[in-house]
């Protein structure tokens, strides 16, 4: 509110608002600074995949897999696989669709990851991955997800939001744009 000159109630820009723009910064800095890594949580990181089924949804707050592998359920060795897109397997190996070879690649879509290649049941896929954060900031006393260094960084988003709303008193498109240009200069486009 200091940075926006908005520190006498009534306030020109709703609490409610700042904090869905500090969420929104934070989801942001996430994608583009590539944040937060995840491998441990078994509800993003494990898929438990079945025979005959390829196509699985990944997590909501998982954007990007980083690495694969499939983990025997009979306790074999892991299988890494490669993410590769469907215009490289069309390429590559026009028959993936009906391949009876074992697992191999992967492809990731938006909300959804489909397997390319044969698994028994009861295998388990482990992803590594960048994700969003968990909860979101809701109270004034919540705090961000990532590193503390990178908090006041935050800021820039919200302005850039704040002076984007076309409004009368608040509108202010050179603030909004230099808002956002700190914001991408910090944590990248």
């Amino acid at each position: 509110r200091v940075a926006a000159r908005d520190t006498v109630e009534p306030f020109l820009f709703p609490t409610e608002d700042v904090t869905d723009w500090l969420n929104d910064a934070q989801d942001q800095a996430c994608v583009r600074g590539r944040l937060l890594r995840e491998d441990a949580l078994p509800e993003m990181c494990r898929i438990v995949l079945e025979a005959g089924r390829h196509t699985y949804k990944l997590h909501q707050k998982l954007y990007e897999i980083s690495h694969l592998r499939v983990l025997p359920q009979n306790g074999g060795r892991s299988r890494h696989l490669l993410i590769k897109t469907r215009e490289w397997l069309d390429a590559e190996m026009p028959d993936w669709r009906d391949s009876n070879r074992p697992a191999m690649f992967a492809i990731q879509d938006d909300i959804s990851l489909r397997v390319v290649g044969k698994v028994d049941d009861g295998d388990v896929l482990a992803l590594e991955c960048y994700r969003l954060p968990l909860k979101p900031m809701e109270a004034d006393n919540s705090k961000p997800e990532i590193h503390i260094a990178h908090h006041e960084h935050l800021i820039d988003w919200a302005l850039h939001r704040a002076f984007s709303v076309p409004d009368a008193d608040t509108f202010n498109p050179n603030r909004a744009a230099l808002a956002e240009q700190e914001f991408t200069r910090y944590f990248g486009p």
